[in-house]
């Protein structure tokens, strides 16, 4: 129920997410959660936790983190870098002409600016973000999306269609289609990420364990 206040952090969640974890043997987890606005931050402490405690039992798997904006709170970003994930994720999810309808609560240069402060504070990680498409956005509003993330350094985008999960939810104004997904995965290679899935069908965590192939790219060339 949105409506109630939400329950507070459960202090056992990290230790049984890692034996989840372990018991299922992934080579590859990720690690997301709903946005806690109420707490002072923003559920950083429990996203460190839970990387803390997957690598206490569970040393091999590579751990990506999906985290919302954190409101600007970069020591709370410090807190989940300090726990050193090999990926974090943000996704910018839109154009900035939609942001006021599509993340009314979000801001476009805060989440730029999450990405280049992941990149500034731990360069070793690897940093990912994502976008939907058929909103209404055009091909050149993608494209600049695309190198506004190439400009903070992002290494990895996901491209996907946007699907309307109700009737209260924003209707599709678009179906793209699957040859301009590859127009833009090529545009994107062409322009320096190491990696981008662009498809009707991706999501953020799509095919998410493939970046393991990206980790021993030399970080000096990235």
């Amino acid at each position: 129920d949105f409506e109630k206040k939400p329950l507070p952090l459960d202090p056992t969640e990290p230790l049984r997410l890692a034996e989840a974890v372990g018991r299922m043997r992934l080579n590859h987890v990720v690690i997301t959660s709903v946005n806690r606005d109420d707490l002072a931050d923003g559920g950083a402490s429990q996203f460190k936790r839970c990387i803390e405690e997957i690598r206490h039992i569970s040393a091999k798997t590579t751990i990506e983190v999906l985290i919302p904006d954190l409101c600007g709170n970069w020591e709370a970003l410090e807190i989940i870098l300090q726990a050193k994930p090999e990926v974090l994720n943000h996704n910018t999810e839109t154009i900035p002409r939609l942001y006021r309808r599509v993340r009314p609560q979000g801001d476009y240069q805060r989440s730029l600016e999450l990405l280049q402060r992941t990149r500034e504070l731990a360069p070793w990680i690897y940093s990912k973000s994502g976008i939907m498409v058929g909103l209404g956005e055009t091909d050149a509003e993608v494209r600049e999306v695309m190198q506004d993330l190439r400009a903070v350094d992002c290494d990895i985008l996901t491209i996907g269609q946007y699907l309307q999960p109700s009737q209260k939810h924003l209707g599709v104004q678009e179906f793209v289609t699957p040859a301009q997904f590859d127009t833009w995965r090529e545009f994107g290679e062409s322009i320096g990420f190491l990696q981008v899935v662009s498809s009707p069908l991706t999501r953020s965590s799509y095919h998410a364990e493939e970046v393991r192939r990206l980790f021993n790219y030399p970080t000096s060339l990235r």
